[in-house]
């Protein structure tokens, strides 16, 4: 209740009239509800300036979701006739009213019937400068988070990888995954040898062979809070170009990751580990940013990329993660989640050397 203060703080002081939250990170963070399986039904927190709330809900999660003010509709009602008669009730007819950004757009079309007098304004504007910043008990379920991330690191290379297929592998994380947290912040990239030159590749029926240059890059989620941890593994005889590049990304992490501190914009971190790629000679095969936001999703603010003024506060979270992709080749990319205190501290650990199986 105390961030649901908070964001009313701000809300009447930018002028808004009143909010529309649906299920996602952003109602997790403000009121700790989290119901699942809300995608084909409208489910909606109203929020005026005065702090008058009205919760819209199917009558499937009248059990099981508490707020003071709720009102249950069932399959056999219109739940915008419901919505309609709430807005008038709160005074949401008209004026400047922030929507969620992750909205469906079968519920936005109806509603933007109902506020044809208004103007929509994403709800992030407020809620991404609440949630850059994360407190001590969040930075604490991050750091179990990254935990468990390292943990399943160093399960899957103790097991014989060769002869499974990337497929397999993104499983075996997986499993590992849930059986320790809640669940996987994304779906687990297994890259293997020349599949290494796409970033975000989709785990294949590639089988691991000796030689192999593997990217495995995922992260667990705990109690809402996610971590993102890559390692770049070599099996058997590794290509000696590829030995190489790993040591120019390596210290390219490093140098980006002793770079942070309190006071410097994100494009500053962005900076240090492309001018170390660039000056190696590799600079036009780094080809995304260095990193993003890390926290309720596993990509939000900062963003730790080259245009990025934002200036860098103790309590922001975000992944370090050069990498390098050379087609018909492969590629390597080391990733660790950080958070900013006086300077950069590491919530992800697990060995930055590279490993070879």
């Amino acid at each position: 209740m105390d961030r649901m203060k908070k964001f009313l703080e701000f809300l009447r002081e930018d002028d808004y009239d009143g909010a529309l939250i649906t299920p996602g990170s952003n109602l997790y963070y403000l009121t700790g509800m989290a119901p699942q399986a809300t995608e084909e039904r409208l489910f909606l927190l109203l929020v005026n300036r005065e702090g008058e709330s009205v919760l819209i809900a199917p009558k499937l999660y009248e059990n099981e979701v508490e707020w003071e003010n709720s009102v249950f509709w069932s399959d056999e009602e219109n739940p915008y006739e419901i919505l309609e008669r709430v807005l008038a009730s709160l005074n949401l007819k008209g004026g400047k009213i922030l929507v969620e950004d992750t909205m469906r757009a079968s519920f936005l079309i109806h509603i933007e019937r109902l506020l044809e007098d208004c103007t929509l304004y994403p709800l992030s504007v407020i809620t991404r400068e609440m949630r850059m910043r994360k407190d001590e008990k969040e930075l604490s379920l991050m750091k179990k988070a990254a935990e468990i991330a390292d943990k399943v690191f160093y399960e899957i290379i103790s097991r014989d990888l060769v002869g499974k297929s990337e497929k397999q592998i993104a499983l075996e994380i997986e499993f590992l995954i849930r059986e320790l947290a809640d669940g996987v912040s994304f779906s687990p990239i297994v890259a293997s040898g020349k599949n290494a030159a796409n970033p975000h590749h989709t785990p294949s029926e590639r089988k691991i062979r000796p030689g192999d240059f593997v990217i495995l890059d995922f992260g667990a989620k705990y109690e809402g809070y996610c971590s993102d941890i890559t390692r770049t593994i070599a099996i058997g005889h590794p290509n000696e170009k590829l030995k190489e590049i790993y040591e120019v990304v390596k210290e390219a992490q490093e140098s980006a990751f002793q770079s942070v501190r309190e006071g410097i914009k994100a494009k500053d971190v962005d900076r240090a580990a492309r001018d170390y790629i660039s000056e190696r000679g590799y600079g036009n095969y780094f080809i995304h940013r260095t990193g993003h936001g890390l926290g309720l999703e596993v990509h939000e603010e900062p963003y730790i990329s080259q245009t990025n003024e934002r200036i860098l506060e103790k309590g922001m979270t975000f992944t370090i993660e050069p990498g390098i992709y050379i087609p018909n080749l492969g590629g390597v990319r080391i990733e660790d989640d950080v958070a900013v205190e006086k300077k950069g501290k590491r919530l992800t650990n697990a060995e930055r050397e590279l490993v070879i199986l």
